[in-house]
């Protein structure tokens, strides 16, 4: 009899959340690379269209809060994430989820600074 973690669809179902976070992870390069103002020509149906700033920025900012308020604990709940664990176990498990405290506020920052690359030039607030 199979464990509970030995089918294929629960292997698949425990992979899915790290693929999906990668690759949300990666579009966050897009706020700050060429393909980020530009769709890449090889993607099929959009390849070559423009990309709409606030389709980027909407997407990413609540991403930023989400990942903010996600994160914004780990200091206080690693102290002790399980019972059994010595100071030294916990250190060294806890070490390795600690750049994700700063994940939130870094897609924040990187969030503004595209909204302020590609704002309108209306809204910029410069005379013409």
């Amino acid at each position: 009899m199979p464990t509970r973690f030995e089918t294929l669809g629960a292997k698949v179902w425990m992979l899915s959340p790290s693929v999906v976070c990668e690759l949300l992870a990666f579009l966050t390069i897009g706020l700050v690379w060429p393909w980020g103002e530009v769709v890449p020509r090889w993607i099929p149906l959009i390849g070559g269209c423009a990309v709409r700033p606030m389709a980027a920025v909407v997407p990413a900012a609540l991403g930023a809060v989400a990942l903010t308020v996600r994160w914004a604990n780990v200091p206080w709940w690693w102290s002790h994430p399980h019972d059994d664990m010595t100071d030294t176990g916990d250190l060294v498990v806890g070490i390795p989820y600690q750049p994700l405290v700063l994940w939130g506020p870094l897609l924040a920052a990187v969030t503004v600074s595209y909204y302020r690359r590609h704002r309108s030039p209306r809204s910029r607030g410069t005379a013409s």
